[in-house]
């Protein structure tokens, strides 16, 4: 299904117009909110109150010509585990539905509202965000816009997860940004099954105050945009600091392809073909492409594989008490049973992973020098819901497969941007990401804004 055009899709043009005077903050902002009603319930909550009177603010400034970033007055989303003052946080599980409102924002939200960012509401996720397909029992699951089910005569489509109902959000055209977190690829697994830009932070970016984790050591945050243009205005304004320029052009820039990708992940060849023709893409505009051994990233993929998900241990750690009391039962049984899994993993395989972690992170920077290293973000497009929710063993693999070629990168702390490819015969969205060393963040936003630019326009 083709999506409807709106100029509200993009924040960068969004606040150009509230500059220039031919649109209204309010107005927007009401619209963003009736919207947000009707997006097939990829919001949690909505807080009126707090949009208007956030929105009158802002509009007040843009006249006095005082706007608090270049993005004061744009619509925002935040996925369900950041605290919203006024707002439950739920994280997706009927368990927190009834704690008491958040009193103060989350330090990322905070830093939004700072900037002017007027916050709608709080978006739908899997249950503790433990899941890369985006089911939930609790609250409903946000079936993914890109599909028309009707038209293609076949079942709804899964959103992605954990970010489910941000991603959602973002391609229905609801607010031109929302906020996810990445702990195995929740951020990038749902912008690429929805066809929309990702970019999950190196986890010392942004901070995590106020924030509902599952991994200590794997949890990041960041934006989800029809744009990676309007990511990298999210980054600028929630940091205060001066928007990172794109790259004036790709030639001489490297980029490294991990060489055996494709025997090592089940990549269909609707997503394969649609990599391969991003690749050459790149390469006609001067990049230098190259497929070559990363060995930190194999080795990475085999202790996933071998030894396990480190992610995995530390969630069980923190909803021990909670699987050992009768509210076990009322947890979605697919995510409970993915917690139960590293019940019988031994107390020394923590410590044995996060420090493999260390070492691995070290030399995956010394083997890219400077490069940026390409992976399709997931090996298929967006799996049926139905199947899914009728088989707890098919959930099971696919979820696992969803989510392999985002874990790696996750264990290696690799900012990364998912950024569309195009689509499969049914029309459902493929996605690359675009991933460098830990802590080069700069860099990558600046390669990735001039890949959109040169190679992968919106």
């Amino acid at each position: 299904m083709t999506l409807p055009a709106s100029p509200w899709r993009s924040a960068v043009a969004l606040a150009a117009t509230y500059r220039d005077g031919s649109a209204d903050v309010e107005d927007v902002v009401r619209e963003a909110i009736a919207a947000a009603r009707a997006a097939n319930v990829a919001f949690i909550s909505i807080d009126e109150i707090r949009a208007v009177d956030e929105a009158r603010a802002a509009a007040a400034r843009w006249r006095e010509r005082r706007a608090s970033s270049a993005l004061d007055g744009v619509p925002v989303a935040w996925k369900d585990l950041f605290d919203v003052a006024g707002s439950v946080t739920t994280a997706g599980s009927a368990l927190l539905r009834e704690r008491a409102p958040a009193t103060t924002d989350a330090a990322l939200v905070a830093a939004g509202a700072r900037a002017g960012l007027v916050s709608i509401g709080k978006t739908n996720l899997s249950e503790f965000a433990y899941s890369g397909l985006g089911l939930n029992p609790h609250f409903g699951t946000p079936f993914n816009p890109a599909f028309d089910s009707t038209v293609e005569g076949s079942g709804h489509r899964v959103p992605g997860g954990s970010s489910s109902g941000a991603a959602v959000a973002v391609a229905m055209g609801v607010v031109p940004i929302a906020a996810g977190t990445d702990t195995a690829g929740s951020i990038r697994v749902p912008a690429a099954l929805n066809g929309v830009v990702g970019f999950r932070a190196s986890r010392a970016r942004y901070p995590q105050g106020g924030m509902i984790g599952l991994s200590k050591s794997a949890d990041t945050c960041g934006p989800l945009a029809r744009s990676v243009a309007d990511c990298a205005a999210f980054d600028a304004v929630v940091r205060a600091r001066a928007p990172i320029a794109a790259l004036p052009g790709l030639r001489g820039q490297r980029f490294v392809v991990p060489r055996g990708w494709h025997a090592r992940f089940a990549v269909t060849n609707a997503v394969a073909d649609n990599f391969m023709r991003f690749v050459a893409q790149l390469a006609r505009a001067g990049a230098s492409v190259n497929e070559a051994p990363v060995v930190a990233f194999d080795a990475a993929c085999d202790l996933i594989r071998t030894r396990g998900w480190f992610g995995s241990i530390e969630a069980f750690d923190l909803y021990r008490t909670v699987l050992d009391s009768a509210d076990a039962a009322r947890i979605d049984a697919r995510v409970r049973t993915r917690l139960e899994s590293s019940r019988g993993v031994p107390a020394a395989r923590l410590p044995e992973l996060l420090g493999q972690r260390v070492r691995l992170i070290a030399q995956f920077g010394d083997e890219l020098r400077g490069a940026t290293l390409l992976l399709p973000t997931v090996p298929h497009a967006a799996p049926e819901c139905a199947p899914l929710e009728a088989d707890a063993e098919h959930f099971a693999r696919v979820n696992l497969a969803t989510l392999s070629m985002t874990m790696p990168g996750s264990f290696l702390d690799t900012p990364a941007f998912a950024i569309p490819t195009g689509a499969d015969p049914a029309g459902l969205p493929t996605s690359v990401q675009l991933m460098r060393a830990q802590g080069g963040d700069d860099a990558l936003i600046a390669v990735a804004q001039a890949v959109e630019t040169t190679v992968a326009p919106h």
